[in-house]
């Protein structure tokens, strides 16, 4: 991007933007009412960058919007553990037979190996 340093009419050693400079005035008013829409237009526009600018500098805003986010997030995370674990315990009623087989294998094996232990 090239800049020229002065240009007549601007103060000393003021920064004006070559291309930016170029593109204002090939689209430049063609009456007082496009002149007027152009001008609104520019406010419109320095508002939304004025409050852009301002959310950034909210930061105590932000950090509550992020605090707020990570709470929605941990909720739903909740609500999906719950699920599961709910699914889960039904998996296990269902299959209740085969769990409690298991159940008393691996207590006869503890056992066995305590016995074993006891007598060394």
């Amino acid at each position: 991007m090239t800049h020229d340093v002065r240009r007549s009419g601007s103060p000393a050693g003021a920064h004006v933007d070559a291309d930016a400079e170029r593109a204002v005035a090939g689209r430049g008013a063609k009456g007082p009412d496009e002149l007027r829409q152009q001008i609104e237009r520019t406010r419109h526009e320095l508002g939304d960058t004025v409050e852009e600018l301002a959310g950034k500098m909210d930061v105590k805003g932000r950090a509550k919007a992020r605090a707020d986010d990570l709470r929605d997030r941990a909720g739903a995370m909740t609500v999906q553990m719950r699920s599961s674990a709910a699914h889960a315990g039904q998996a296990g009623l269902r299959h209740r037979k085969p769990v409690i087989i298991a159940g008393a294998v691996v207590a006869a094996a503890v056992g066995a190996v305590m016995v074993r232990r006891h007598h060394c």
